[in-house]
């Protein structure tokens, strides 16, 4: 996702050197929420003015959030979950379908989950960058009111500024992310510690019992309540899907020891402040510092923020290379931003979606409190998909029994639910925003997986088996011309329609022929080892199956200039590449409703060209149209 391993740490090492990084890289989401979750809890809450009760309340649920939802259920059980070292909710996904078979009903609840799952990601990825470097610059309005007017044109410059950034890659950036973080977490712990020590009476807050007699004696109020509640825990899914990058022994331990203790000093002395003063109900983040320390701390809030968002635009990033690798979205163009870190990467159509999504954001909310309605549907409902996909994980993958599995992640899951349905409340005051926006993408993703599956069905239908013309070749006396020719097939089996053309108005095959098919697996990263599989079908004919992980990009000239460790004669300037390219017509029984067909064909013909996407030299490709009914 981002660039830990400029740090130079071993993954799964546990070094200040790595625990710095995952301070930077993980943390910043979760991190920043303290500028905003206490006081849009406190908001939510119907009456006259900050009552103590209630600040105790919204403390013990803050307190009891972390516990519960990050340190048990993220920390304690889902960072167990590793994907071959990934974590994360496509690595999830990719996890369970391994252990499911093919064709179960089982297996297309979690393909469906997964989707879910990383459409609200996707909006989750918009919402953060916006109600975070808002946040932060409204402090602006502590230090002086009459700075108000200038939030919202610096919030904006500040994301323009980080979104043009993305293409220059962000290795430069992740050197100062561990020290800021660190610097964060530091002073959020200080300023915490200062009112806690003049108000300890605060701390009785840890005992459930005040989130317990909260819940009774205001049902309505607290229920509505939660759906701010759940924003002190955004971020925690970033603990499992960083995991790739450090390993869960600096995450746990950098959690443990230096995150929860700073974050919940900080809660409590937002709310000795609260019990003190109730009027610091205005900013009580930024009330904490004394005023000669406001203005620095806004410009200390806005680097952290800016670190919170990159995560977040990084992860985006990842997210979408994988779902194009699973098969759940089209060809996007993949641009590597360091010669030696493969996870530093940046898609120059995710980066402007969702540049115009932030700014849409800001410009039409203009404010944090009002920003964090739309946050929380994004988070619970990622939350939500989680829980579900542990379910099949540990029950078919890990192989704990069922009477195990299911209580233990059922129980998270009523957590994670109550908080869904609290903030599906919000959803009049712009938590449309998040659900329209997931709604979107899962309907993308659907169809062009299904669109894919129709296809693939109509090439077996319609297509010759290749041995069958492997067979037949020798007494067709095709005439055979120098030169290698690679044809690019989805069908290992069947022969490309690529080939059926070119001898149809071309009339030759030439003397090496290369049927190549990329197949990616469900685990992040393919070794070295398994990389390709190589079998002669006939003297000067082979077929070539490359395996990439969904970490990882294609290189299909690199993989196949290898091919001369076994023998095959291969030299890039004598090399044709040969694609198909499927022009989608409707069947004349459609197999795909009329919105969804012209939808998946809308996908196909904006896909990015398989020259780009597999790195072939665009002035080797030979390209033959092929007209496909579904």
């Amino acid at each position: 996702m981002t660039p830990a391993h400029a740090h130079g740490h071993a993954r799964g090492a546990l070094t200040a050197a790595s625990v710095l990084a995952v301070l930077g890289i993980v943390y910043g989401d979760i991190g920043t929420s303290p500028l905003y979750a206490m006081r849009a809890s406190l908001l939510l809450l119907s009456g006259g003015g900050v009552i103590a009760a209630d600040v105790l309340g919204i403390l013990s649920l803050i307190f009891w959030s972390l516990i519960l939802v990050v340190t048990v259920k993220y920390v304690g059980f889902i960072l167990r979950a590793d994907n071959r070292g990934e974590g994360g909710i496509i690595s999830l996904t990719a996890l369970a379908l391994r252990a499911l078979p093919e064709g179960s009903r089982l297996r297309r609840v979690a393909v469906l989950v997964g989707i879910a799952g990383a459409s609200l990601f996707f909006s989750d990825g918009m919402v953060t960058p916006a109600i975070s470097v808002l946040s932060a610059i409204e402090g602006l309005q502590v230090v002086s009111p009459a700075m108000e007017p200038a939030v919202i044109p610096l919030a904006i410059a500040v994301l323009i500024g980080l979104f043009l950034a993305q293409s220059r890659g962000t290795g430069s950036m992740g050197r100062i992310f561990g020290p800021v973080t660190a610097l964060w977490f530091a002073v959020l712990a200080v300023l915490g510690l200062v009112q806690v020590v003049q108000n300890p009476a605060v701390l009785v807050a840890t005992s459930p019992a005040h989130a317990w007699h909260f819940l009774l004696d205001h049902p309505l109020a607290s229920f509505i309540a939660l759906g701010a509640v759940v924003l002190a825990v955004t971020g925690g899914e970033a603990l499992y899907a960083d995991m790739g990058h450090f390993g869960a022994r600096p995450i746990r331990f950098a959690w443990l020891f230096i995150v929860l203790p700073s974050l919940l000093i900080n809660y409590f002395g937002q709310g000795a402040l609260l019990l003190a003063d109730p009027s610091a109900i205005a900013n009580p983040f930024f009330l904490l510092a004394p005023e000669i320390l406001r203005l620095p701390l806004v410009l200390l809030a806005t680097l952290a923020t800016i670190i919170a968002s990159q995560a977040m635009i990084s992860g985006a990033f990842s997210v979408a290379r994988q779902c194009v690798q699973m098969g759940l979205l089209p060809r996007l163009e993949v641009r590597h931003t360091s010669a030696t870190e493969e996870g530093q990467i940046y898609l120059p159509q995710v980066n402007f979606l969702l540049l115009v999504g932030v700014l849409l954001l800001v410009v039409t909310f203009r404010s944090s409190d009002a920003l964090a309605a739309a946050y929380g549907i994004a988070v619970t409902g990622t939350f939500v998909c989680t829980s579900l996909l542990a379910i099949i994980v540990f029950w078919k993958h890990f192989r704990w029994p069922l009477w195990i599995a299911l209580p233990v992640f059922s129980a998270f899951l009523l957590i994670d639910a109550t908080f869904f349905a609290a903030n599906l409340l919000k959803v009049p005051d712009g938590g449309y925003f998040p659900v329209l926006l997931g709604t979107a993408l899962f309907l993308l993703m659907t169809t062009w997986q299904r669109g894919r599956d129709l296809l693939f069905a109509r090439f077996r239908q319609d297509g010759l088996p290749l041995r069958s013309f492997i067979a037949r070749l020798p007494q067709s006396r095709t005439l055979r011309v120098p030169g290698i020719a690679v044809f690019m097939t989805s069908q290992a089996e069947y022969l490309p329609g690529a080939l059926l053309h070119n001898l149809k108005h071309n009339k030759v095959l030439h003397e090496n022929v290369l049927f190549v098919t990329v197949t990616n697996e469900s685990i992040p990263h393919v070794g070295p080892e398994r990389r390709r599989e190589v079998e002669e079908l006939a003297p000067g004919i082979h077929r070539v199956s490359l395996h990439y992980g969904f970490q990882e990009s294609p290189n299909i000239p690199r993989e196949l200039e290898s091919l001369r460790e076994l023998g095959i004669p291969f030299e890039p300037m004598q090399t044709s590449y040969f694609l198909g390219r499927e022009t989608i017509v409707a069947a004349a029984v459609p197999r795909l409703s009329g919105w969804r067909q012209w939808l998946f064909t809308l996908m196909s013909r904006n896909a990015v060209p398989a020259t780009e996407f597999f790195r072939i030299p665009s002035d080797r490709v030979v390209e033959l149209g092929v007209r496909v009914a579904i």
